[in-house]
């Protein structure tokens, strides 16, 4: 009895919710796209992720502030701030959006960078040669483009 109890609730429950329509999901993600056309709100809103995050410890696989790597930290910082939903790895997260060169970076975009043999890293750019991103060694943080570390290891960039 008290299994069929459950069952109904849960039925019930699930009966309740709907998925958003084509068009509710297309909307979101043009006024989304909208906003990151935005520099200074979409910095102003990554300078906040930054406030909130910062030191956070990498933790492969992670994504809260126990610990999050790379493209976790993309993934969640997305989704918080400006409502977009990003595939969770980098090699995912590279094919997202369209290409853009290094020189005509603006806030939001994703920078990526080849750091091994088979190892990416990603980060998002803030402006003034600098991304955000959860390095392995300090934790989510600020670096610059122009690092001899980070300016070595460059390897493309994406517009969402």
């Amino acid at each position: 009895m008290k299994f069929i109890v459950v069952l109904s609730l849960l039925l019930l429950l699930n009966a309740c919710s709907t998925a958003p329509s084509r068009d509710e999901k297309r909307q979101t993600s043009l006024s989304n796209k909208i906003a990151l056309d935005n520099s200074r709100a979409v910095k102003s809103q990554l300078m906040q992720l930054h406030k909130d995050w910062k030191g956070t410890p990498y933790r492969l696989g992670g994504v809260s502030k126990r610990g999050v790597d790379c493209s976790g930290f993309v993934q969640v910082g997305f989704q918080k701030k400006f409502g977009l939903t990003l595939p969770r790895t980098t090699d995912e997260q590279r094919a997202v959006g369209r290409s853009v060169s290094k020189n005509n970076l603006r806030p939001g975009d994703l920078v990526f960078f080849k750091t091994g043999w088979s190892t990416r890293h990603v980060g998002i750019y803030i402006g003034n040669h600098q991304f955000l991103h959860a390095s392995t060694s300090q934790g989510v943080m600020i670096s610059s483009l122009d690092n001899s570390y980070w300016k070595q290891k460059y390897w493309l960039s994406r517009r969402l």
